[in-house]
């Protein structure tokens, strides 16, 4: 039986017809290089919703793309219908490079990676203060994924009218992040919103929380109007929220520069996918004291070099101990 390559001469070989038409298949395909620019707002079963030119445009993934899927927060090249009508349908073509990528896993026996979202700047981690209570395993294991997808973090404590955030902050006051407390009096009036949107202009930021935190409710006040979506209740038996948010969306800053990405609630945040290694990178005062460390160490171990390091004064013991809690925070297994 005789077999031919991709490119033969033979002078006996036929080009099989295109099932859709006459012309001849071929490798080639075409460059697109008129294709418009465009950012991914939200995807819905195969179906991405993008900003292109001011005119928000419903588009599918070309198939020349494969695997490679686009999430929110890319940045995409588009060709086809762009008029964004009702019921016109463009198409991706290419996927820009990312910036940044937020990622997390069901659990941490899951290897299956979940993009959250590309190219963001910031994380906003949103806990509620009560109702429900605050999970600081959780906040741990967002901050961890925030430092290895190099975003900034930024906590975000709602309802202190029901319970003080002083305990929370203290648990946090080591690593540095700044911090909002809202309240839901603050919350209604616009006070509350004002100083968050402080930290957002002319950034990508993603808002992550537990469900029934208050996240949506937040963002639906730093956003336009007409852009606000809908929101749900906690449950007062189990202290749950209902998931209202069943997508991430990319929604702009009312009245200035800047993006919220205001995502699903979770109720878990697995990181199988991060090296631990990695996280020491969040900590620039202790990088430098690793250099003596022993090859693969775990920066908990009894020949560990950072327990000189911070001995000498080069920094301050509760750095050292807020790392080794979200080093353990990667080896443990949500809700334990």
């Amino acid at each position: 039986m005789r077999r031919y390559g991709k490119h033969t001469d033979e002078d006996d070989i036929r080009s099989r017809p295109n099932r859709r038409g006459n012309r001849p298949r071929t490798h080639i395909r075409p460059k697109h290089e008129d294709a418009a620019e465009g950012m991914v707002l939200t995807v819905d079963r195969g179906r991405l919703t993008c900003l292109v030119e001011g005119r928000t445009v419903v588009a599918m993934k070309a198939r020349e793309l494969g695997r490679k899927a686009a999430v929110v927060g890319d940045q995409v090249a588009l060709v086809g219908d762009l008029s964004g009508q009702k019921d016109t349908l463009a198409r991706i073509v290419r996927i820009g490079e990312r910036t940044s990528v937020l990622r997390r896993t069901a659990d941490d026996d899951d290897p299956y990676e979940r993009v959250v979202v590309a190219n963001a700047d910031q994380l906003a981690i949103v806990t509620a203060l009560a109702d429900p209570e605050p999970r600081p395993r959780l906040i741990d294991r967002c901050l961890v994924a925030a430092y290895d997808a190099g975003l900034e973090p930024l906590l975000v404590l709602t309802k202190s009218d029901l319970a003080p955030p002083d305990k929370l902050l203290e648990l946090y006051g080591a690593l540095d992040i700044p911090y909002v407390v809202t309240s839901r009096e603050e919350l209604e009036r616009g006070g509350a919103a004002d100083r968050v949107r402080a930290h957002l202009g002319g950034r990508v930021t993603a808002f992550v929380g537990h469900s029934g935190v208050g996240k949506t409710t937040l963002v639906n006040a730093l956003v336009p109007d007409e852009r606000r979506r809908t929101t749900g209740h906690v449950n007062a038996v189990t202290g749950r929220g209902r998931h209202t948010t069943t997508s991430a969306l990319a929604l702009p800053l009312a009245g200035g520069e800047g993006w919220v990405v205001d995502t699903p609630g979770v109720r878990s945040f697995g990181l199988a996918h991060i090296d631990p290694s990695r996280v020491i990178h969040a900590f620039p005062d202790l990088e430098p004291g690793t250099k003596g460390c022993p090859r693969a160490c775990s920066h908990d171990e009894p020949d560990c070099a950072l327990d000189a390091w911070v001995a000498d004064g080069h920094a301050a013991p509760a750095r050292l101990y807020s790392l080794r809690r979200l080093l353990a925070t990667r080896e443990r297994t949500e809700g334990d």
